[in-house]
């Protein structure tokens, strides 16, 4: 799985701005490259508690990252990495409307068994 955190693709802040502010429709979520120093600031930074430390670096749990969606207008872990190394991932496209849903089954605000819309 190692592989996969590599994906090279690591957007710019003007493409992560562009998909964050719904001017994108292809919203992806988050993940941490092997780039990660385990410098520690990302973790508390989540709103969510998606980050954690993995085996070797610090991982995001795509199940409970929203990308800050509801609690900031910008993922905050982006904004204080300081080796630039959260960049859209791939393999976890999710739309701006998906992620406020997961925002709103993590707080509680709609049952985590409600369908999908």
């Amino acid at each position: 799985m190692k592989g996969a955190r590599t994906s090279g693709l690591h957007e710019g802040s003007e493409g992560i701005h562009r998909v964050l502010s719904g001017t994108d429709n292809s919203v992806m979520a988050l993940i941490i490259t092997d780039e990660c120093i385990n410098c520690d600031v990302c973790e508390p930074e989540c709103p969510n508690e998606a980050i954690h430390l993995g085996p070797e670096i610090y991982e995001i749990d795509p199940s409970r990252c929203t990308e800050c969606v509801g609690h900031f207008d910008e993922p905050q872990c982006v904004q204080v990495c300081p080796v630039a190394c959260i960049p859209l991932d791939p393999q976890h496209v999710e739309s701006r409307e998906t992620l406020w849903q997961k925002y709103q089954r993590l707080q509680g605000l709609v049952p985590a068994d409600s369908p999908a819309r």
